[in-house]
């Protein structure tokens, strides 16, 4: 016995074990406290409505929050929020250390969410996953394993969605609809994930799985949970999947863990796919038992290989198919195939099989569950609750029209006529006594009034004290009447194709339609009709919308309405509107999901490929369109929704004398289900009457339970099909009607408590939702003016207001005129009655009537509502933009649109906003919108406005003029822009020696005169062009009293708008100006002395070749920083805060007045306000109030009080003035003073104010003086900012001017080395290489002597006669070379002497210093910052220099380790510039300078006398007998050839004998031949010359042997040669003519 409880002990563990697993989730998530299903609808206000971000979760708690936040949003990631924040979560939990949030799997999320959340949440979630395409559960698993798994139908009920089959539009609800139904599960581990082959079937992200979320861990909570999703078709039948809506169902986790499930789902199924890969024993059990019970079974084989196991049991392909007899087709093969090719495998398998398949709905799946233990949701309450639904209308079968006659008669004509009477009675000043008898005949009537039988079904079932049983009731009625509803609506589309085809029953083409609507039989199993002609669509709305009486004159009025609106289109689309509807269009471009303060927000959407009539929605219907016809139908008043029950309660409550305790009870309930979001109706719009004693004791029961609550109420006003209830829906969770299109006139609120965050930001506890429907639909009753009905709920709504949503979608003229028209008279009789709301504009669409709608529209609001003073004056500003609002489907039914949840959280944070501004306005409590609410409605019933509730003209008229209006306005305010310019100039134009305060106060004062004086021409300029325009225009010159203030009001905002802007821009302007003039010297002077001693620095280290260090730098920064610091004088003061010194002062001042209980209002002193105090009702008492409430709003009490604000506000501003002219600092004493002021001036007047008027006056002058006195003391704080922001940077300077300095000093020494190692040689070489080539050329130009060898011979030959030298001749005859070498060197001496060789030299020199510095310029070009190495680009400069070929650069001097030093390029570029600057000044002035020709000869590397020498010596070759040399021009010839050769006694006479020859010969034998020519006659024995052939020697030989004769042989020791005499007879001009002879005769060709 103890074993066993040993074994049960153990079990247990176990078993807790297990479920502590999926416990441990809840507490991960933080929902262990909301388990089970303890989440109730109520928290989404704050975890969804009053969120106004989209945050990630930070921690795993926040998970939930997070899902249900997007979830409410639409966001297409709900379920998979970011985990971006979530990665650096540092927790950990007891999965090994792994982090909290990844060890949450996100389907076990939303299981959580659903386990926790009551059954009303989960029908709210679920409708919205719906609408989100995501999968929604239908099995959710328990959390023990003992208990039974919950089957969730109710999520499901009334979730009605929309589908197409060729050319036919379904609706249904899909609870209750026969589908085929298409299981899938999986048996083991597959490799392939089966919800991604089932997102693949379906075309979107439907179904959660593993390859969304990079690293998705494991599910623990989920496994067991049953998601379906539906496949709807969309009519394309090239595109569709599936010809017909489908379920698809997915078991989550291991189905052979899940057999209960599985079971259930295989007898509910119309098929089964099993996904299996490599199954055992028994799970091919398990499959064997679904053949048993399962319709159709597939089975999906994902094995991958065949294993041995395999092959024992036989298990694969055609064995497992006859083990498990399944017919051919059943086994698909999916091995090798990814999950998109898989898709069409199955896709495939399921289009065969569709016409086999049974039909199911889930209404019977839920019952075979029940049957089968599983825990259903709908249980005795909930089934109790519809019962009673069914007993309520249980006579609908007769019609709605007769239904509401017979069970709610309340509403019926007597209401109506009663509401007549009131209108008429409050129009007469005197009693009418038959109206007087008509109504008592009427309420006597109703005395006799008992309750029918529905009604009281219906009221005892609202009546339950359990408000479970009570919200399930609501919703059924909701649910059976919408399905009601929708029957009807098919029973009237089924009558319209029977017309249709009996209308043409003779048309052939017609024969397509008729086989369209036999058609339909073949899908019986859906729950609606078909109809397939646009038109037959039309007619249903159309038929829905008017009665039969009222065809005719409906007709008559679209045609009228056609043409008022092609003349008002025509009339606003004048220049001025386009430009006006250019503007916001581009604003809604360029505002894409960008919230502006003031104004509203364009939000970008493509709307092409979604339209109205496609949404998808949970309410998806036909949109109306305005056609007519001639058959008789059942009007608008057949609709019945859960509005009329709730109006016929109110109503018995209202009319009738029945008594007790269940009546009585009647405004606790409405109170209740006000407070839970249930619409209370304010205003009947079919009756258009007001139940006052009804709302009186509902808002008396909710003050009871919510006696100190402050209200403020939001409004949205639009046409019937604007859809305002479900954007209202959207951004607050509310459901007000919206059985579009034919939902309920009338005017209906719900209350909202913020939550506590809020309450403080918007300084209110409560938020009143108004909704306006039914607005511009045509009446059901031909006898009633509807129009007259849309402006008394437009102008009832707007009233109560204090914030105007105005909803735009206009789709036809008709339509743009009608909302327009309401709009604007509801906002004028508003205005008339001495409150505005602030007025916001949201569009739906982007069509030209919205635009021109929402143009016109934010003009008059603008006009009409009170505008804050801007910041500055904008070019050409914009008063409001446009709140555009995004529809959340794009692309029907697949995708969610992105931007729809960004767009609803704009509009909030937009809306809220405007709540906030409006609380810091006033404050409104229940029974003060109780008195608003009956001052409205008795101001509406006797049209004590200036525009009557049929008047339509002036709506359009005052349209367009403030169109106008605001063109004017820009143009004032573009002069004024324009104007500010030029004082902008001026203040600029100020001296920075004349920048002190008391100067520069003269000015500003100057310029502010100048502007007020400026902005009060351009006002009274624009007020003549509006009263002109007033007194003009014929149809608003009958309002011109009404009109007149409105306008001049803007005006005068305008004015003080205007002057306020352009003094604030000249404040700043010349702060600025002053602070940075001031700011710009200091740096200047900074400046100056840095670089001055910089360069001192530089020079001393240049000098002294000193290498300074950081210490000593420092210490010369010091230098300069006290140097430039002395130069200004600094005023000193400490910044302070003036908003706390004058909160204090005003307690303290409030305290001694004993106005305590108003400290709270201190709080927002400081903040931005409005620039004018208004005086408001709130400042009077009740009886006050009471008193004065049906007078005008002018009446005397308000007159004077306002007076008396204006005046005390005028003293303040001289108060101001005063002050600032002074020049002091800010002190305590100035607003102690000022308070003085205002308790005095209220003490000589005194008035029948409540004491929150002194607060508030007090509260505004003091938040003024704060910016005021705020802007005076920061004047004298400039000074220290200054300072201080200099102070700041000193560090910085001085780290900057060491390093300016180690720059510099680096550049210079690295730029000095490149010009003296490379700069220097290129640039001397470039001057003095060629230079000796061009003095050889100046020769030869100025001596043709030097131009040829023989020429240079023949020259040397006469200057040899003409000297007449016997030592030149022998130097000549002996040492020839040396000779002429001499000769050439006196030559280029004499020359240099002579010639003008210093201005070569300066030429050369600025050629080549040109294009050093063009090559430095090219490279320097691109090139900035530190350069680690300069090598490369010193290297492209030498390459640069090189290319020009005349330049030769030793770039061998770059390899030193100085060029790979970092260096800044800039500063080195500069020292190079500049050095080189300084190498070509200097060697200017040297060639300036005259000097000596052997030292320039020094500087030469090639001589001018050796290269004029190697031209002109010739070949070389000598006479090998006299020596005589060769002088033939050309080289490399073979015969040389002279024209004078020497005679024999002339040559030595080692030419002519050999050695010892001599000695044996005696002059006797000699003799004959001293005188001949040496070498004639010898041509045999040296063939390389060409000899002379005679011995007689030239004349000029001859005439030079005559001359040398004695002392030739005197100085050879030999015997005097023995002369002709007729040689003696030579004369020297003989001898040198016969010289050129000779030359002469040589040079002849």
């Amino acid at each position: 016995m103890s074993i066993k409880l040993a074994k049960r002990l153990s079990s247990k563990r176990n078993k807790l074990l297990k479920d502590h697993a999926k416990y441990d989730i809840l507490i991960n998530l933080g929902l262990q406290g909301f388990y089970p299903s303890q989440l109730e609808p109520a928290s989404i206000l704050d975890l969804s409505t009053w969120t106004l971000e989209n945050q990630d979760p930070q921690e795993p708690k926040d998970l939930p929050q997070s899902f249900l936040q997007r979830l409410w949003l639409l966001c297409p990631d709900a379920r998979c929020p970011s985990f971006k924040a979530l990665s650096n979560f540092n927790g950990t939990s007891d999965c090994g250390g792994v982090s909290p949030c990844a060890s949450v799997s996100h389907l076990d999320v939303v299981s959580a969410v659903f386990m926790c959340a009551s059954t009303f949440l989960q029908q709210e979630m679920t409708a919205r996953m719906m609408q989100c395409q995501f999968a929604v559960p239908l099995i959710l698993p328990p959390m023990d394993a003992e208990e039974a798994s919950n089957f969730l139908l109710w999520p499901l009920r009334g979730v009605v969605r929309q589908w197409r089959i060729k050319e036919s539009v379904q609706d249904a609800v899909l609870a209750s609809t026969f589908m085929p139904m298409i299981t899938f599960v999986k048996l083991g581990s597959c490799s392939i994930s089966k919800s991604e082959v089932l997102n693949h079937i379906i075309g979107g992200e439907t179904f959660l799985h593993r390859g969304m979320q990079v690293g998705e861990p494991p599910r623990r909570l989920s496994n067991g949970l049953v998601e379906i999703g539906w496949y709807l078709p969309s009519g394309d039948p090239n595109g569709d999947t599936f010809p017909v809506p489908v379920i698809l169902s997915n078991l989550r986790g291991d189905a052979s863990k899940h057999e209960k499930c599985l079971f259930l789902l295989c007898q509910a199924s119309s098929a089964v796919f099993v996904f299996c890969e490599n199954p055992k024993e028994k799970e091919k059990q398990l499959l064997a038992s679904c053949m048993d019970i399962t319709n159709k079974l597939f089975l999906i084989d994902l094995s991958q290989t065949e294993t041995i196991e395999d092959r024992i049991v036989g298990f694969l392909d055609q064995d497992l198919k006859e083990e498990l007899g399944l017919p051919d087709g059943s086994v698909l093969s999916g091995n090798s195939l990814n999950a998109e090719n898989l898709k069409l495998v199955l896709c495939d398998a399921i289009k065969h099989s569709l016409p086999d398949l049974s039909l199911t709905t889930l209404e019977a799946v839920a019952e075979l569950a029940a049957e089968q233990g599983f825990h259903c949701d709908e249980e005795t309450l909930c089934k109790k609750a519809m019962d009673k639904a069914e007993e309520v209308l249980k006579h609908l079968e007769m019609g709605p029209a007769l239904f509401r006659e017979k069970q709610l008669p309340l509403q019926g004509a007597s209401w109506s006529r009663l509401a007549e009477i009131g209108k008429e009675e409050s129009k007469k000043k005197q009693a009418d006594p038959v109206l007087q008898k008509e109504k008592e005949d009427i309420l006597a009537s109703l005395n006799s009034y008992e309750m029918t039988q529905s009604m009281k079904v219906f009221t005892e079932a609202i009546l339950s004290t359990d408000k479970a049983e009570r919200t399930y009731f609501l919703c059924w009625m909701r649910v059976k009447l919408r399905l009601f509803q929708m029957q009807q609506q098919i029973n009237l589309k089924d009558l319209l194709i029977k017309q249709k085809t009996n209308e043409n029953s003779d048309i052939p083409e017609q024969t397509e339609f008729q086989k369209g609507a036999n058609d339909v039989s073949i899908n019986s199993f859906y729950t609606d009709s078909t109809f397939e002609d646009e038109e037959v669509e039309q007619r249903i709305d159309i038929y829905l919308e008017l009665p039969n009486s009222e065809k005719k004159a409906s007709s008559k009025h679209k045609s009228q309405t056609e043409k008022d609106g092609e003349s008002v289109s025509q009339h606003l689309s004048s220049e001025k509107v386009s430009v006006a509807t250019e503007e916001i269009l581009d604003n809604n471009i360029s505002l894409s999901g960008v919230l502006e303060e003031n104004g509203n927000l364009g939000i970008h959407c493509n709307d092409e490929t979604f339209s109205t009539e496609q949404e998808m929605n949970q309410n998806a219907s036909i949109d109306c369109l305005e056609v007519t016809s001639s058959e008789p139908i059942q009007p608008i008043s057949s609709f019945l929704g859960l509005e009329h029950f709730l109006r016929e309660m109110g109503l018995i409550f209202e009319l009738t004398h029945i008594h007790g305790r269940k009546v009585s009870r009647f405004p606790n309930v409405a109170a209740d289900l006000l407070l839970n979001g249930i619409p209370l109706e304010l205003m009947d719009g079919d009756a258009s009457n007001v139940p006052m004693h009804w709302l009186g004791c509902v808002f008396a029961e909710v003050k009871r339970r919510l006696p100190r609550e402050r209200f403020k109420t939001l409004t949205s006003l639009g046409v019937h099909h604007a859809r305002n209830a479900e954007i209202l829906s959207a951004l607050f969770s509310v459901k007000f009607p919206c059985e579009f299109p034919r939902s309920t006139r009338g005017v209906y609120i719900v209350a909202l408590r913020l939550s506590p965050e809020l309450k403080n930001k918007l300084n209110c506890d409560c938020l009143m939702v108004i909704d306006v429907e039914g607005l511009c639909s045509i009446s059901p009753d031909p006898d009633k003016n509807s129009q007259i009905h849309d402006n008394e709920m437009a102008t009832v709504a707007a009233g109560l207001s204090d914030v105007l949503l105005q909803n735009i979608y206009s789709r036809a003229v008709s339509e743009f005129e009608a909302s327009l028209t309401v709009a604007v008279n509801a906002l004028l009789r508003t205005k008339e009655g001495g409150s505005m709301p602030f007025c916001k504009v949201l569009v739906r669409d982007e069509g030209i009537h919205t635009i021109l709608e929402g143009t016109q529209l934010k003009r008059v609001m603008a006009i009409l509502q009170k505008r804050e003073t801007d910041n500055a004056v904008t070019h050409n500003a914009k008063t409001t933009g446009s709140l555009r609002y995004i529809k959340p489907w794009y692309n029907e039914p697949l995708s969610v649109d992105p931007h729809h949840s960004e767009a609803l959280l704009t509009i909030k944070r937009t809306l809220f906003r405007a709540l906030k501004k409006a609380a810091a306005q006033s404050q409104t409590t229940l029974p003060e919108f109780m008195i608003r609410l009956s001052s409205v409605w008795e101001a509406v019933k006797a049209e004590s406005f200036s525009v009557s509730l049929q008047e339509t003209d002036v709506a359009f008229a005052f349209s367009i003029f403030c169109t106008e209006l605001s063109q004017w306005e820009n143009e004032r305010t573009e002069h004024m822009e324009c104007w500010i310019k030029s004082a902008t100039k001026r203040i600029a134009c100020t001296k920075p020696d004349a920048l002190d305060l008391y100067s520069q106060n003269d000015l500003l004062c100057q310029l502010k005169d100048e502007a007020r004086k400026e902005v009060k021409v351009e006002i009274n300029t624009h007020q003549a062009k509006v009263e002109d325009h007033l007194m003009g225009n014929q149809k608003l010159n009958g309002y011109i009293k009404m009109l007149k203030p409105i306008v001049m009001n803007s005006i005068n905002e305008l004015q003080e708008r205007l002057t306020k802007a352009t003094t604030q821009r000249l404040d700043r302007i010349n702060e600025n100006h002053c602070y940075y003039s001031q700011q710009n010297r200091m740096d200047i002077a900074l400046e100056n002395e840095q670089n001055s001693k910089l360069h001192s620095l530089l020079e001393r280290s240049k000098s002294q070749k000193h290498l300074f260090e950081d210490k000593q730098l420092e210490a010369e920064f010091e230098d300069v920083w006290n140097n430039a610091m002395s130069t200004f004088d600094f005023r000193l003061s400490e910044k302070q805060d003036i908003t706390k010194r004058v909160m204090i002062i005003l307690k303290e001042n409030l305290t001694r007045h004993g106005l305590q209980k108003h400290l709270n209002k201190i709080v927002g002193i400081g903040q931005n306000q409005t620039t004018f105090f208004r005086v408001d009702g709130q400042y009077f008492g009740y009886r006050n109030r009471i008193k004065h409430m049906f007078e005008d709003k002018n009446h005397p009490h308000r007159v004077k009080a306002q007076e008396l604000a204006l005046n005390i506000i005028e003293q303040y501003k001289q108060f101001v003035a005063e002050k600032a002219s002074l020049l002091q600092h800010f002190s305590d004493s100035a607003i102690t003073e000022l308070l003085e002021i205002i308790d005095k001036a209220l003490t000589e007047t005194p008035l029948e104010t409540r004491t929150v008027f002194e607060v508030d006056l007090k509260v505004f002058l003091c938040n003024a003086a704060c910016n005021d006195f705020q802007k005076l003391h920061d004047r004298y704080d400039r000074d220290a900012e200054l300072l201080m922001s200099i102070n700041a940077k000193k560090s910085t300077l001085m780290a900057e001017f060491i390093y300016q300095f180690r720059k510099r000093d680096h550049s210079r020494r690295l730029a000095h080395r490149f010009l003296t190692e490379v700069i220097t040689p290129t640039v001397m070489d470039y001057i003095y290489k060629p230079l000796g080539m061009h003095i050889v050329e100046e020769i030869q130009s100025t001596s043709p002597e030097y131009l040829s060898p023989q020429a240079f011979h023949k020259c040397l030959l006469e200057e040899l006669i003409k000297e007449n030298q016997f030592e030149s001749f022998m130097d000549y005859l002996f040492s020839y070379d040396t000779f002429r070498q001499r000769r050439i060197q006196e030559k280029v001496a004499t020359h240099l002497l002579e010639s003008n060789v210093n201005a070569r030299r300066l030429e050369r020199l600025g050629e080549i210093i040109g294009k050093i510095a063009a090559a430095i310029s090219q490279i320097a070009e691109g090139t900035i910052g530190v350069l680690s190495d300069t090598k490369p680009l010193l290297e492209r400069v030498c390459l640069i220099l090189e290319a020009d070929g005349d330049v030769c650069v030793p770039r061998e001097f770059l390899n030193g380790p100085l060029y790979s030093i970092t260096t800044e390029w800039d500063p080195f570029i500069k020292c190079l510039m500049d050095f080189l600057g300084g190498l070509r000044l200097e060697l200017a002035q040297d060639f300036s300078q005259n000097v000596e020709s052997k030292q320039l000869l020094q500087c030469l590397p090639i001589q001018p006398s050796d290269l004029l020498f190697s031209q002109l010596k010739g070949c070389g070759a000598r006479c090998p007998m006299c020596k005589t040399p060769c002088e033939l021009k050309k080289n490399g010839h073979h015969v040389h050839e002279s024209s004078i050769h020497r005679p024999r006694y002339l040559c030595p006479s080692t030419y002519l004998f050999p050695s010892g020859s001599l000695e044996s010969t005696t002059p006797a034998d000699v003799y004959p031949q001293y005188v001949a020519v040496a070498c004639c006659k010898l041509n045999a024995l040296h063939p390389e010359w060409n000899l002379p052939s005679e011995k007689t020697p030239s004349p000029y030989w001859r005439y030079v042997l005559v001359r040398v004769n004695e002392k030739f042989a005197k100085q050879h020791m030999q015997l005097p040669a023995e002369i002709p005499e007729e040689w003696k007879m030579i004369t020297k001009e003989e001898a040198l003519d016969s010289l050129r002879d000779d030359v002469l005769l040589d040079e002849q060709p």
